[in-house]
């Protein structure tokens, strides 16, 4: 798997996890163009951690991923190392989604994305914890992926859906925190 700056990363190795394919990789980098510079980004059931090295190599200040597949994280962990600068900082968090983001606490993200597989039940329990926890800015948004025909992006308390885009069978449907 290549990213920005033809970047090669490690991917896991079997069917267990499911990488952000490139068409939507690229897609989110160009809605979300122009901000990722010294953000901060979360990175929710981070697979490989493409989305994260991705953010990194883009300027990220602060990455963080949460992922409970341990060789997964190990390789996230291998993956922003090699393309993190010194002045940048991440940590793999290894653990469930939900018990795991409440740990986050007290933090603030720019940018959260959130990959769960498809046909998981964590889609509203992990979006309304980062409601409740208040773990994104004002200026920043939330990008969720799935399969249209499995999950619809729903009305969340604390937040509000302002976009949907979808390429083949992935949407990705932003975010944001309500006004």
């Amino acid at each position: 798997m290549r990213i920005y700056g033809n970047r090669q990363l490690k991917t896991v190795p079997g069917q267990r996890t499911r990488p952000t394919s490139a068409r939507v990789r690229e897609a989110l980098f160009n809605i979300w163009r122009g901000r990722i510079t010294n953000c901060c980004w979360l990175d929710l059931c981070a697979g490989n951690g493409s989305m994260g090295a991705e953010a990194l190599c883009r300027g990220a200040s602060k990455v963080v991923g949460i992922e409970q597949y341990s060789k997964a994280c190990t390789i996230i962990e291998q993956n922003w190392q090699q393309v993190a600068q010194p002045e940048q900082s991440f940590q793999v968090i290894k653990g469930d989604v939900i018990v795991k983001i409440k740990g986050l606490a007290g933090q603030q993200f720019d940018w959260i994305y959130f990959d769960p597989p498809y046909d998981s039940y964590l889609y509203l329990p992990v979006l309304k914890a980062i409601a409740s926890l208040n773990l994104v800015t004002l200026e920043g948004a939330i990008a969720v992926e799935h399969n249209p025909k499995i999950w619809q992006a729903k009305q969340i308390p604390g937040l509000e859906i302002y976009r949907t885009k979808t390429y083949g069978n992935t949407t990705l449907s932003f975010y944001a925190i309500e006004e």
